[in-house]
């Protein structure tokens, strides 16, 4: 967090640092209410949130809203109020913000969520380090399935090469997608081939699934 926020201080003009360092310090101010005593009237780093691509602009909205909610100490439960209301990069910038806040699996509804879009930004960011570590098997193949219907590039799947090492199910279902878009006179993407080497055995080889919530093939 302190790197993305040297990093984007150097980046932003004199009146955007100015506004974000005002928006985080309402976001620490509010850190760590419980979520009862949040009721009433939205709090003001919230509705900063809401404002920081119009602040900070387009390209620099999603490190800028990560950094709000890092300040803010977002729970899982604010995260998922944040992203439902939000909008689509609001959304985004929720996902990226995950493996900084969420220790542990209770934020997958949201991955989960995003990857039912076809959203290409939302697919993508649903598909970085939060996922790899927790997405099950099942659902993580999906993923990487979902990321070539929709032409996501592979690259945007963080931890791909390991998770897809030796990983004979997903090859089966890569596969059998070739296969599928081949009969229909369709074009294989590219990145169809690169995953599929991936999944290659290797000499450290292991279980390509998260060590907790793990779904077994049916």
């Amino acid at each position: 967090m302190a790197a993305l926020r040297t990093h984007l201080a150097a980046e932003l003009g004199g009146a955007a640092r100015a506004w974000l360092d005002q928006a985080t310090a309402e976001a620490a101010a509010h850190g760590g209410r419980p979520e009862h005593e949040s009721q009433g009237p939205v709090p003001t780093w919230e509705l900063r949130f809401a404002e920081a691509g119009r602040r900070c602009g387009p390209e620099h909205a999603d490190p800028a809203r990560v950094l709000l909610l890092h300040a803010a100490h977002a729970t899982p439960d604010t995260l998922a109020r944040v992203y439902a209301q939000g909008t689509a990069a609001e959304r985004r910038a929720v996902l990226h913000a995950l493996p900084h806040l969420v220790p542990g699996p209770e934020a997958l509804p949201l991955v989960e969520d995003a990857l039912r879009t076809n959203d290409t930004r939302l697919v993508a960011a649903a598909v970085g380090p939060y996922a790899a570590v927790h997405l099950a098997p099942h659902d993580w193949r999906h993923a990487v399935l979902k990321c070539l219907f929709t032409g996501v590039p592979v690259d945007s799947v963080a931890d791909l090469s390991r998770r897809a090492r030796g990983d004979a199910e997903l090859a089966r279902m890569l596969g059998d997608y070739a296969s599928e878009r081949t009969a229909a006179g369709r074009t294989v993407p590219g990145d169809l081939h690169r995953a599929l080497a991936l999944t290659a055995p290797g000499p450290t080889s292991g279980p390509a699934a998260p060590s907790t919530g793990e779904k077994q093939e049916s």
